[in-house]
């Protein structure tokens, strides 16, 4: 970080701050604590609407007695503060009721190469203010350049650097930095009755894989421009393609079906499914959080425990859960290194990409929907339905011939995956739970 000296006494505090709550009484203690910068300018019509520049700093402690849990938070790290904050903490403890899943992970042999990990940047902590201002004014600029883009809902340049450490009664003292940035921009096209919208982004660890601002502008008008004079359709079951930014949609509703935490809520519909086919053999997904440089990577999870690869699906069978250590043992399974803290989170949450490029997926397509942005909500976990609102693209004979809008898309998450007839092979790491191109047999569309 930019400070080694602080970044120490972090370390050092964190440390103390476990003998504290263990010498006040605590059976386990859990310290997490996060420092931080972040930059953040969103810019509209070439002028700076919000800009965001600070530091960053939260404490967050776990305490338990008695099989007995209470947590605590701080943006104040004086050591003050947090020693009453644990004492009180304790007090908390004492007033909850015990339950027999609490409790801390052991500590595990195993180690992570930190530093294999990719996880810090250099060259973003080198980047100044006027250089992030100006990569947001540029996109914008490029955009709206293009005639047919009639207004900007705005561009934006994002950096952040965080350092965690987290240190546990078992004996847990680790610590690792990360950095990330991000850049977007959102368009509008057409006139007052016949508006279209739509944006692009790029987010990575590293400022040299950032896509640029003309690689963000272009493709942002692309797919505005695109939406222009829509048509309705009529109802009817039709195959639909799934762009890779709708297939990672659809994988972020598989990752809350198979969350440990919904499992033992048995508020998901694969509960009680390991073993079981729930695809068909195309599908294999994988939750890794020790991949090289992207977004969900991280050497351990808000437990310590290391992260690892998991096969969630294996050509259709349901292999795993993914669980912090309150889920796996609640469910007698083992910690898949996915704790969020008090939940479940993914790492870098992903199907495993086919052959085939999105090109070739189009051209199959005699007669069907290219899906390329849902809105609202209408995901049931518990019984795996789908139905939301939609924007598309409609084909015929392996060619794009109108856009489409005011329908809704339908159907259950289970036979969907029982229905992908094509994987393609354009996988993109764009964020923490990302999907290929799909081409789905067949799906309810509901039009006029």
């Amino acid at each position: 970080m930019r400070d080694k000296s602080k970044s120490n006494k972090i370390r050092e505090l964190a440390e103390s701050l476990v003998d504290l709550a263990k010498a006040k009484g605590a059976d386990e203690a859990e310290i997490s604590i996060f420092d931080g910068y972040e930059f953040s300018v969103d810019v509209r019509l070439g002028e700076i609407e919000n800009l965001v520049e600070a530091g960053s700093r939260l404490f967050s402690s776990r305490v338990i007695k008695d099989k007995k849990t209470a947590f605590s938070t701080s943006s104040d790290l004086s050591k003050e503060t947090l020693q009453k904050l644990l004492e009180n903490s304790l007090k908390r403890a004492n007033l909850a009721n015990p339950d027999e899943f609490s409790g801390l992970p052991p500590l595990t042999k195993k180690k992570i190469d930190i530093l294999s990990l990719e996880l810090f940047d250099p060259e973003i902590p080198k980047l100044d203010s006027k250089r992030k201002i100006d990569l947001a004014k540029e996109t914008e600029k490029i955009a709206l350049a293009d005639k047919r883009i009639s207004n900007s809902h705005g561009a934006s340049f994002a950096t952040r650097e965080i350092k965690t450490v987290l240190a546990n009664s078992n004996g847990f003292l680790q610590e690792y930095v990360q950095t990330s940035c991000s850049l977007s921009v959102g368009l509008q096209a057409g006139q007052t009755d016949s508006k279209v919208e739509d944006f692009w982004f790029s987010a990575k660890s590293h400022f040299k894989d950032l896509e640029t601002p003309e690689q963000i502008a272009k493709k942002a008008i692309e797919r505005t421009v695109r939406q222009l004079n829509p048509r309705k359709i009529k109802t009817q079951i039709a195959p639909v393609i799934f762009e890779s930014m709708m297939t990672s949609w659809l994988l972020g509703f598989l990752f809350a079906c198979v969350s440990g935490v919904s499992i033992y809520q048995k508020t998901s519909f694969l509960a009680n499914k390991l073993g079981e086919r729930i695809g068909n053999e195309k599908i294999t997904v994988y939750d890794d959080g020790l991949l090289p440089g992207e977004l969900g990577t991280r050497p351990f999870d808000a437990e310590g425990v290391p992260c690892q690869k998991t096969q969630i699906v294996d050509k259709g069978i349901l292999k795993n859960y993914l669980c912090n250590t309150y889920a796996a043992r609640k469910l007698k399974l083992r910690s898949t290194g996915n704790s969020s803290g008090v939940g479940v989170s993914p790492n870098n949450f992903y199907m495993q990409p086919g052959e085939t490029s999105p090109e070739k997926i189009l051209t199959s397509l005699e007669k069907g929907l290219i899906l390329i942005r849902t809105l609202g909500h209408g995901l049931n976990p518990v019984t795996g339905d789908i139905s939301r609102g939609a924007f598309g693209l409609w084909v015929e004979k392996g060619e794009i011939v109108y856009p489409v809008s005011e329908i809704t898309i339908s159907g259950n998450l289970g036979e969907i995956l029982e229905k992908i007839e094509i994987v393609g092979n354009d996988l993109e790491f764009r964020s923490p739970v990302s999907g290929p191109t799909v081409k789905v047999q067949e799906m309810m569309v509901a039009g006029k």
